[in-house]
């Protein structure tokens, strides 16, 4: 049976999956969410080892690893760290680089200024409005927006440690329509097949029905 690992991106929590995961149970998968919304101090180094710590738990080697948005990042470098285990490696609207990549050295320079700029004494990044992740529905933002959590700046400042053992990997890129960051770029560059979804950034939440069989085939 496969095992689908989710990993929700920056602000979120595993809530994120909520609407993909009975979906993905009721095709006959098991599915796992992670979370990576504490300690408050972490950076991306902190986020992977959860993920690996989730994967160690699994005698599986039928695995699906899936983040969404800042969570690619973090799947490859877990994926990296156990590549017997990981079967395929799937970004969601996720960013994806090299060894050696962050968030803020793959991003525009003028994204890298404003969460710089917009982090506190204590290195926190606020969550932005739902807007910022194409939910612009007012019943949909008034749910999201008490959900939103603030972001580690490290987790976006920290290079990926990758050892070539990712590249080993099949991948898809899934990328929404209309495109907000190269995101196909990013999965093209790293070897992955890149599949468009129409649907904004937050494409689990209000896509999930389309977004499934697309997972299913990885």
């Amino acid at each position: 049976m496969t095992t689908f690992v989710l990993v929700h991106g920056a602000w979120h929590g595993p809530w994120a999956w909520d609407r993909v995961v009975p979906l993905l149970r009721a095709a006959g998968t098991h599915t796992i969410t992670v979370n990576l919304t504490t300690p408050a101090d972490r950076g991306l180094h902190d986020d992977a080892e959860t993920v690996i710590t989730t994967v160690d738990t699994m005698q599986d080697n039928d695995i699906v690893l899936v983040g969404h948005s800042y969570a690619g990042l973090v799947v490859r470098e877990a994926a990296d760290a156990r590549p017997d285990a990981v079967r395929h490696v799937v970004l969601v609207d996720g960013w994806a680089g090299k060894d050696g990549a962050s968030l803020v050295s793959l991003a525009p320079d003028a994204f890298a200024r404003t969460v710089r700029a917009a982090a506190d004494s204590r290195g926190q990044i606020p969550a932005p409005a739902p807007e910022a992740f194409g939910i612009t529905d007012p019943e949909a933002a008034a749910w999201l927006a008490p959900r939103l959590l603030p972001q580690p700046l490290r987790t976006f400042t920290e290079p990926t440690r990758l050892t070539g053992a990712v590249d080993r990997i099949p991948g898809t890129a899934i990328c929404c329509r209309p495109r907000t960051y190269p995101f196909d770029e990013f999965g093209a560059a790293v070897g992955y097949e890149t599949l468009a979804l129409d649907g904004p950034h937050d494409v689990m939440l209000t896509h999930p029905e389309p977004l499934v069989p697309l997972l299913l085939g990885c």
